[in-house]
């Protein structure tokens, strides 16, 4: 009996040794366990655009949700094709941008899983003593263009429905990278966006009128800029891209909720720019990443094919691209 008492202790702790070792070994893999690593593509240097990003890695968010970001800074191809090509996981582009490659090739594979911004803030930006208030008043003055044919119709487009002449413009042919220094020169109007380059001209005490497209032509209230991955990725790694969005839009909310400890956190990944700046740029994009939607990066089916149906009216696109190119259904509810 006594035998077999010991032989039943022995049992049991063995038994024991090697419940724990099990536990502690698959606690240890847990631990162990590596994130998944996505990358993501930028569609220009570090801006106010892609700040919820930036707090989404300061912050450890995508960290919390097992992705390991990689920050890829766009070479000279477009961020739109390398994406579709699978060179990045995610990206930057815009619906204008997509539309032309969809166009151009039915089955391009590109997907907008996300909008940034929920709405066009573009416009012309000039001086104020050059009387630029409204798009008809841009008869008889310099607008420096980069001879694009959808950039063109857009001007046309909005000088028309106030009563103007896009033929009375002159066309000043040339890519402007500073149009804070360029309206202050022999160009009287330049296309920018507000939350960049008019908040330059504010920081910088430039006396300014910019008026926006969306304001006076509803058509051109499209998508710009957008997240976009390749279907193949998409359709090959749903649970990471939705776990990437999650991580994004907690970065994008707490951007709202913080605009200026935000724009800090940019300002250490391009510490070239002036900060008051950034934090100018934050405050205003605060107001303009959710607007009045309550789902950070919902993508509305009917504002994107209003200006699908714009751009094919025009002739700027030759096929009906209704609903291609954007889902919601890897958005976080």
């Amino acid at each position: 009996m006594k035998i077999i008492s010991k032989i039943i202790s022995i049992f049991l702790i063995c038994t024991l040794f090697v419940g724990c070792s099990k536990n502690q070994q698959q606690l240890d893999s847990t631990q162990t366990k590596e994130n998944d690593k996505v990358s993501f593509l930028l569609d220009w240097t570090p801006n106010t655009n892609h700040t919820g990003i930036y707090v989404a890695i300061e912050k450890g968010f995508y960290n919390e949700v097992g992705i390991d970001l990689e920050v890829l800074n766009p070479p000279e191809e477009s961020t739109t094709a390398l994406v579709a090509a699978g060179k990045a996981d995610f990206g930057v582009s815009f619906q204008d941008t997509m539309g032309m490659a969809i166009n151009e090739n039915d089955n391009f594979p590109i997907v907008a899983v996300a909008t940034i911004i929920q709405h066009n803030t573009s416009g012309i930006l000039s001086l104020k003593e050059k009387g630029i208030d409204s798009f008809k008043n841009l008869e008889g003055k310099i607008y420096a263009t980069w001879d694009n044919a959808l950039e063109q119709a857009t001007i046309k487009q909005v000088m028309e429905n106030e009563g103007g002449d896009f033929e009375k413009v002159e066309l000043y042919h040339s890519s402007v990278t500073d149009a804070v220094s360029a309206i202050q020169t022999n160009v009287d109007a330049v296309w920018v966006y507000e939350a960049w380059d008019t908040m330059m001209a504010k920081v910088s005490g430039v006396d300014y009128n910019f008026i926006k497209f969306k304001d006076v032509e509803p058509a051109l209230d499209f998508y710009t800029p957008v997240i976009v991955s390749s279907e193949k990725y998409l359709a090959e790694n749903e649970d990471i891209a939705k776990r990437f969005l999650q991580a994004t839009k907690k970065g994008y909310e707490y951007a709202i909720e913080n605009p200026e400890e935000s724009a800090k956190i940019l300002y250490k990944y391009v510490p070239e720019y002036d900060l008051n700046m950034l934090i100018e740029s934050q405050k205003y994009l605060a107001n303009e990443y959710k607007a009045e939607v309550s789902q950070w990066g919902y993508i509305d089916k009917e504002r994107w094919n209003n200006f699908y149906n714009w751009a094919y009216e025009k002739g700027l696109i030759t096929k009906d691209l209704t609903d291609k190119g954007f889902t919601n259904d890897y958005l976080p509810q």
